[in-house]
């Protein structure tokens, strides 16, 4: 299986319902980024969000933060070179609600060859199935993983993922995530020895600036 990010309901193994592309139409000023504030069990990770070169998913994302639908969540999955199962291999931290009980629509898909934004080191993207199906899980990059970016293969349909922020202050905590023991049961082969015995709590998201 190609797919680098999956969402906790395993629509990449059960198939996709169709879904609604939500356009999201919040203008943001490009000289004043928004900047968020993720509190976890183990400190706080101060993200930047680039509405200006990503709107759907930034915004998207904001909605989500808004109205507090982050508290409570967690980053439950955790992704290394040792225990990768894709190709190529990647490390990223995935987290979020779970699209099963999520709130809105799926939202169109903004490729890293539309927005400009790729796949570097603490950069935020969301997580997704098949093209146009992200919702609410997001991941967070550690190191650079070009795999993830527009025409790669990482998915066989080479669109990549869409980025839209990145980590300005807080990588400490995302790495101590990322070396989080991972061997609790797993859905299916494709997620085996990813899944966080103990996910680090996402106890609130809000906007600093």
């Amino acid at each position: 299986m190609g797919v680098a990010i999956i969402t906790r309901t395993m629509r990449v193994i059960t198939g996709l319902l169709p879904v609604i592309f939500a356009t999201i139409a919040i203008a943001a000023d490009q000289d004043n980024p928004v900047r968020i504030t993720m509190q976890t069990t183990y400190g706080d990770i101060q993200i930047e969000l680039y509405s200006d070169k990503a709107p759907v998913s930034a915004n998207n994302f904001l909605r989500y933060v808004d109205g507090g639908h982050y508290d409570g969540s967690s980053f439950y999955r955790t992704v290394r070179y040792g225990n990768d199962n894709g190709n190529p291999k990647i490390e990223v931290i995935q987290g979020g609600r779970g699209d099963a009980d999520a709130p809105f629509d799926a939202i169109a898909h903004e490729t890293t060859e539309q927005t400009g934004i790729v796949h570097t080191d603490g950069v935020i993207s969301m997580a997704r199935g098949d093209v146009g199906t992200a919702s609410s899980e997001f991941f967070i990059c550690i190191g650079d993983q070009p795999g993830l970016d527009f025409g790669n293969v990482r998915n066989p349909d080479m669109q990549g993922f869409a980025a839209f922020g990145k980590v300005v202050s807080g990588m400490d905590v995302v790495r101590t995530i990322h070396n989080l023991r991972s061997d609790a049961p797993a859905d299916n082969a494709y997620v085996a020895g990813q899944i966080i015995e103990e996910p680090a709590v996402i106890e609130s998201i809000r906007r600093t600036e």
